[in-house]
């Protein structure tokens, strides 16, 4: 992962500031500080400005021709094992190290928040499926399907215990913060070979439409509106800590109101970030309680 040193060594022109140099100095969002140089150096690419806008178009038309198939066939060509080994090929040939690294990560913070909320439900007995991927193999087995599905099952599970046992998610001043992890993830180093060159959005916006021929309708369908589920679990962390202010960037529209799939990719980007900055925040909140105590 690019380190903060890039930014921090970089010169500032006055009368041509860097726009990508302003955000990484900004300290108003909580952001792990490596993964934030690692995405604001990929997102500064020659592949994310010149790339980008070629591909997107394309991308979106394809979209939009394989909705048409899947109206007629909604299962043909389905198959979650071929699609997982293409993101796999494509990740570990195309992708950039950075983005590659960001995509793992995501993996990891994302079950960890989902403990921290389980942990801090007393009496809610929630199975959890964690997944912690330190390299690309771990694409392979589904990895993308089976994170979407987590996040379902995670709030249908946990609802049915709050309603069953009259729980309910409320503001504890000392939180069980075990699941939350401080410091660089184990993730090992990505693939770095010239061809590595393509960068965080412009891949997913890229891999969108393969996404969708390789799953079933209901499948993207599904992973699709999974991304309007950051604010309720947004709502259910900022609870237990007391903090609703975060929520002000946690937003991928209204979880009652699906959204049409031609910006699943971009929405995917501020999943990401939604889950980036949840995490931080409450990794800010383990740092301050193990201050005071």
């Amino acid at each position: 992962m690019s380190t903060p040193e890039y930014f921090y060594d970089m010169e500032h022109n006055p009368k041509d500031p860097n726009p990508f140099l302003a955000i990484f100095l900004d300290r108003s969002i909580p952001f792990d500080e490596s993964a934030k140089a690692a995405f604001l150096k990929d997102s500064s690419t020659k592949s994310r400005q010149f790339l980008l806008p070629l591909l997107r178009p394309f991308a979106r038309l394809s979209i939009i021709l394989i909705k048409l198939i899947r109206t007629a066939l909604p299962n043909a060509f389905a198959s979650s094992k071929l699609l997982h080994r293409i993101l796999y090929r494509g990740l570990k040939t195309f992708v950039s190290p950075e983005a590659n690294t960001m995509i793992l990560r995501h993996f990891t913070l994302g079950s960890e928040i989902l403990q921290f909320i389980r942990d801090n439900v007393p009496g809610a007995d929630v199975k959890l499926n964690p997944l912690r991927p330190y390299n690309l193999e771990a694409v392979k087995d589904d990895l993308f399907l089976i994170h979407d599905i987590n996040i379902y099952n995670f709030i249908i599970n946990l609802n049915k215990e709050l309603q069953s046992k009259d729980l309910t998610i409320s503001h504890l001043e000392k939180p069980n913060m075990d699941a939350i992890t401080i410091g660089p993830q184990p993730i090992e180093r990505m693939p770095r070979r010239w061809t590595n060159k393509i960068d965080l959005l412009t891949a997913i916006e890229c891999f969108t439409p393969i996404y969708q021929m390789f799953l079933t309708d209901n499948d993207f369908w599904r992973a699709s509106n999974s991304l309007q589920l950051d604010e309720i679990i947004g709502i259910y962390a900022s609870t237990i800590v007391n903090e609703p202010q975060r929520l002000a960037l946690v937003n991928n529209k209204h979880p009652m109101v699906p959204m049409h799939t031609l910006q699943a990719g971009y929405r995917l980007v501020l999943h990401g970030l939604a889950t980036e900055q949840l995490h931080a925040m409450l990794v800010q909140k383990k740092l301050e309680m193990g201050k005071s105590e």
